[in-house]
């Protein structure tokens, strides 16, 4: 009975690895020489890829920067609403991303007060790289978050405790133990988010859709060319996302199963 449950779900894993892998795998086999190609001759896919590139840091480095307080603050402290406060931070990643970007245009179009007011310095928020920063930081920055908070729980508080009774302040314990102890989590967690920002459609097309990022040019060409013309550009985004794919590897090394 034992070998039989063994025999199903190997072929139950066999399958869903199948599934995940082979549309992938067709993607870069049939568009992606194209879609290398194309990167010579093709000026509007490499500045749509740049663009997709500077946009996905900005958001991360914005998402690092106000997000690591708030991971610190869920992973060391208990308050009155913490777990209403952790809720909201998940909220972007369960509702539908047209959803997000329809609330982020209400919230920063013209005719909002955030928006009016942005105007009225100089500043256009909605069909602007600021508008596709916005949208990649909303859906992406909660997985930073969760990684962050991951990261700085399992860093044990004593160690904070032993650099305060040396006469570390609050400031100078975190930033000499805690930050140096948490880094590589803290690390992995933004290439997460970048990775997530990169692979953002359904928020950035309804808040910005020119100038496009990649996923929004392959769809473009996809509903005005056909898949032909798609094909390259859907498969130069797959060959992109194995970038952070690769650096995570890096990070997160195979040790091998704990005897």
């Amino acid at each position: 009975m034992a070998r039989v449950l063994s025999i199903l779900a190997a072929l139950a894993g066999s399958f869903l690895l199948l599934f995940l892998a082979a549309p992938i795998a067709e993607l870069v086999g049939v568009g992606g020489a194209e879609g290398l190609k194309r990167l010579v001759s093709d000026g509007e896919l490499r500045g749509s890829l740049l663009l997709t590139a500077l946009c996905a840091t900005a958001a991360t480095l914005i998402g690092v920067f106000t997000a690591t307080p708030l991971a610190y603050l869920l992973a060391r402290r208990t308050f009155p609403g913490r777990a209403l406060l952790a809720a909201i931070l998940d909220l972007p990643l369960l509702i539908p991303h047209p959803v997000a970007g329809i609330a982020l245009l209400l919230l920063l179009g013209r005719e909002s007060a955030v928006g009016g007011a942005a105007l009225e310095m100089g500043l256009r928020i909605v069909g602007t790289p600021i508008g596709i920063i916005a949208a990649m930081l909303f859906v992406s920055a909660p997985l930073f978050v969760s990684g962050a908070r991951e990261a700085f729980a399992k860093v044990d508080p004593r160690y904070e405790g032993v650099a305060r009774t040396l006469g570390d302040t609050p400031w100078r314990a975190f930033h000499r133990v805690t930050l140096p102890l948490a880094g590589r989590g803290l690390l992995a967690s933004s290439v997460v988010m970048w990775a997530r920002a990169v692979s953002e459609f359904g928020a950035i097309v309804i808040l910005t859709y020119n100038p496009k990022v990649v996923s929004v040019l392959s769809y473009d060409r996809f509903t005005s060319f056909g898949l032909s013309e798609a094909l390259p550009v859907a498969a130069a985004l797959a060959i992109l996302a194995l970038i952070p794919l690769t650096v995570l590897r890096a990070l997160r090394p195979d040790t091998g199963m704990e005897r």
